[in-house]
Parts: structure tokens; C-alpha cells; sequence
């Protein structure tokens, strides 16, 4: 796999003059809540003292997954490649809020088992009608793992030489719940029960059988946390590994990232145990509905902004989380300092 230069962001005099900057504004310590530690890391990722948002970007990433064909999804496997289309067609969620926060959206085609034709939102970046079923084999080779991530890569590169410093990762893929709970019960440590939620709306009995599908593969297949790539292969589907490329080469690049639901932060989780300063540059978005996404979230010791029970996945909570970044920018930048508004400073 490539290798990626990622700098930790820790820069104790620039902190402490953000921390000035913060405190010194017309309001009490600290009033401005969780806005105070959004505008301290932002300047932190940018390095400097007045940070600015620039052309935010959604890369919503799609494949499709052999693990379906044993049942663990409620809607077929033509549901990914029909949902790729309603994107291309502006009718998703994902296209409303984009729309609605200005953000530039692209669809790869990381792997979905269709074609489809040349459409100025897509990128087209298949490396296969989709994985194979890790039930009985692993999802992916070793070689197309470390293609996947190379590709990410360069999808999060071209964003950035556009002018974009946000870029926010979205995904569509029938059966990907099943291979971010993998994922999370080998990264984590973690029973698999704690990790397996509905997906797209399982009933009891359909929850039951996808855990005992999961429980299977992950006895056929022996991998532990120390090997995230050969997780990574093993359980992963095309979308999650140009995801984790994407994290990689975004943070190398300073980019702001916003994190999505269970299956984005699945591939952070990844990606954090490669480089683990990729967390750095990493703002929560939400915590969403699917099972297991709060105790991931706990594993990476994050905070998100945002609790709606969502479980949509496309990147919609990462795009209705941006105006809490614009709203900690505007007031590092535009808010009156006690000094500069006459303003009388708390006696000690």
C-alpha cells in the first residue's frame, strides 16, 4: 500500500493563541459550548488562526456486496445500482441537503454491479460488479484492497486540487452494515452481538440470521486488530476501502473530514489504525440509529455534534452537521473581542 505523510495537527503555541482569541470574545468562558472546540480544531487543521471553509465536497462511494446472497438485507442487491441512478438524478436525501448547504457532490462507482452511463456527477472508479461473499472467502484479494485505497486516494486528491479544504464521505452499498459490524467486532474487539444492528430495517428473525451469517464468517476467517488490511480485504466491500484511501490522503492533505454514520466511521476505524493522526482532522458528525455506531464512536474516544437518529447513511448527517463548522468559523472570525467592543471583562 502507498504510504501517506500525515502530520499530527498538536501545535502548542498556535492552540494557545487560538485560545485567546476564543476566550477573548464578547461572551463568558466557555458560553459557546462544543462551538469553542469545533473553531480551536479547525484552526488546528488549518494552522492558522482564522480559518475559512472552502468549497465543501460529498463523495458518496457505491459497490455492492456478495454477503447479500445469504440473506442478510431486507432489499435486493439491484437496490444499490437503482439508488446510484436516484443520486445521478437529484432525488436522494443526500441530494437535497447538498444542495440545500452548497456542498459539490460526486457518486463513485466504486464497484456496483451495473453500467451505467457517463453522467457529470459520476466518477467512474469499479473495480468489479461488486465483492465476493466473505461467508466463504475473503470479500476481496489483497491486491484489489490496496487498488481500492489507492483510488480513494486519488478521488480525495482531485477534490482538493479544486479548491475544496471539507470533504465529507457518503456511501450506498446493499450489504454494508454487515461489513462495517465485521469490521468493528475485529478493530474493536468487541462480540459480534454489540456490533450488528437492522441495517435497512430487519425484523427480529432477519436480525437473527444476519448474526448468525456474521458469526460464520468470522470463524472461517482469522483475522485479529493487528492486520487492519487483511480486515480490511477480508470483510471490507470496494466503497470502504476507497473510503479509507480518501481519509488518508485527506488528512495528509489537511482537509477538514467530516464523518458520517456507522459505515464511514467503519472505514476511519480502518484507516485510524494505519495512521491513528488521521483522527486529528476528523469532525463527528452525528451518532446515528444502526446498533453499533455509538460504541464505535466510544472506541475512538469521539464526540459527535449531532443525535437525530438518523440511519440513512449517503453522507446526510455529515452535510447537516457543515453549518455547526460555518457557525465556528463566523464567530472566530467576526466576533467582537471584548477590547475591540468596550466591552467590561469579568472581574477576578
Amino acid at each position: 500500500m502507498q504510504t501517506f505523510q500525515i502530520a499530527s495537527t498538536r501545535n502548542d503555541a498556535l492552540q494557545s493563541a487560538l485560545l485567546q482569541r476564543i476566550n477573548q470574545k464578547t461572551k463568558p468562558l466557555g458560553a459557546l459550548g462544543r462551538l469553542e472546540a469545533l473553531a480551536l480544531q479547525l484552526g488546528l487543521i488549518q494552522n492558522c488562526e482564522q480559518p475559512s471553509l472552502q468549497q465543501q465536497t460529498m463523495l458518496v462511494f457505491a459497490a455492492d456486496h456478495g454477503i447479500v446472497a445469504a440473506g442478510v438485507s431486507p432489499y435486493p442487491q439491484a437496490v444499490t445500482a437503482q439508488m446510484v441512478l436516484n443520486f445521478l438524478n437529484g432525488g436522494a436525501a443526500i441530494n437535497v441537503f447538498a444542495r440545500q448547504h452548497d456542498f459539490k457532490l460526486h457518486v463513485i462507482d466504486s464497484g456496483v454491479n451495473a453500467v451505467f452511463e457517463p453522467h457529470p456527477l459520476l466518477i467512474d472508479a469499479k473495480l468489479g460488479m461488486g465483492t465476493a461473499s466473505f461467508l466463504r472467502q475473503p470479500a476481496m484479494t489483497a491486491e484489489d484492497c490496496t487498488l481500492a485505497i489507492s483510488r480513494g486516494a486519488e478521488i480525495a486528491r482531485d477534490a482538493i486540487a479544486q479548491g475544496s479544504n471539507v470533504l465529507a464521505l457518503g456511501e450506498m452499498g446493499i450489504g454494508n452494515t454487515s461489513s462495517a459490524s465485521c469490521l468493528m467486532s475485529v478493530l474493536c474487539n468487541l462480540p459480534l452481538h454489540q456490533c450488528v444492528g437492522r441495517g435497512t430495517g430487519l425484523s427480529d428473525k432477519g436480525l437473527d440470521h444476519k448474526l448468525a451469517v456474521l458469526t460464520n464468517a468470522l470463524q472461517t476467517h482469522h483475522v485479529d486488530a493487528s492486520n487492519p488490511l487483511q480486515a480490511l480485504a477480508v470483510f471490507g466491500g470496494f466503497e470502504i476501502a476507497m473510503m479509507v484511501g480518501a481519509l488518508l490522503a485527506g488528512a495528509e492533505a489537511r482537509a477538514t473530514l467530516l464523518i458520517d454514520g456507522f459505515i464511514a466511521t467503519a472505514a476511519l476505524l480502518v484507516a485510524a489504525k494505519l495512521y491513528p493522526q488521521v483522527l486529528d482532522y476528523c469532525v463527528f458528525a452525528h451518532c446515528s440509529d444502526e446498533s453499533g455506531h455509538s460504541k464505535m464512536l466510544e472506541h475512538l474516544k469521539a464526540q459527535p455534534l449531532l443525535h437525530l437518529s438518523l440511519r440513512l447513511g449517503e453522507g446526510t448527517g455529515a452535510v447537516l452537521a457543515f453549518p455547526l463548522l460555518q457557525s465556528a468559523v463566523a464567530f472566530l472570525n467576526e466576533m467582537a473581542s471584548f477590547e475591540s467592543a468596550g466591552v467590561s471583562e469579568k472581574t477576578p
